[in-house]
């Protein structure tokens, strides 16, 4: 039976169905959990959840972090041809748009909540300033991998060389 009573509320299965394949399908075309989330209306941690509950594989994961990207479409396009499950990659106009958005404890609890999720990762990339890099450093407890792209602060976006990131990735992998 497609149709479920939960105390007062009657839910469809069918429904929760269309909408789960719908973030797996948008998440695995590389769309981000947060503009999933907003597209959809939902919570971004509902998102990491339901990728954690399904999720077959555990160990040997990397996150990427970094900002503010130039190019940061053709470096996605590279994380996600190279499997890369977590990226945080953003320009500098998206960096000030992040931390425009929201008042003070909705924003410490995305940055918070971020951080929780990028925690899970083996190895953490880190694409930025050298005082970015050093904050990170300190935050994780893991492995932590620099591609420094200036001296802090960087108040423009900041091209990364996709082949240098590549033997990067390469590295850490064959590390792992």
């Amino acid at each position: 039976m497609d149709l479920l009573r939960i105390g007062g509320k009657i839910l469809s299965r069918r429904k929760i169905s269309k909408a789960i394949d719908l973030i797996l399908e948008l998440r695995g075309s590389g769309v981000a959990q947060q503009k999933v989330a907003d597209q959809l209306g939902i919570d971004r941690t509902f998102i990491s959840r339901l990728e954690t509950l399904g999720e077959v594989r555990k160990g040997n994961r990397i996150a990427v972090i970094g900002f503010p990207i130039k190019n940061k479409d053709e470096i996605l396009n590279l994380l996600h041809r190279e499997g890369i499950e977590f990226t945080l990659i953003m320009t500098e106009h998206e960096r000030w748009e992040f931390v425009k958005k929201d008042d003070g404890i909705d924003l410490l609890n995305k940055i918070l909540d971020l951080i929780a999720e990028a925690r899970s990762f083996d190895v953490v990339i880190v694409i930025g300033s050298n005082r970015r890099i050093e904050t990170i450093e300190a935050i994780f407890d893991q492995e932590v991998v620099s591609l420094e792209i200036g001296e802090s602060p960087i108040k423009e976006d900041k091209y990364v060389a996709p082949e240098e990131l590549l033997k990067i990735l390469q590295a850490v992998k064959k590390k792992l």
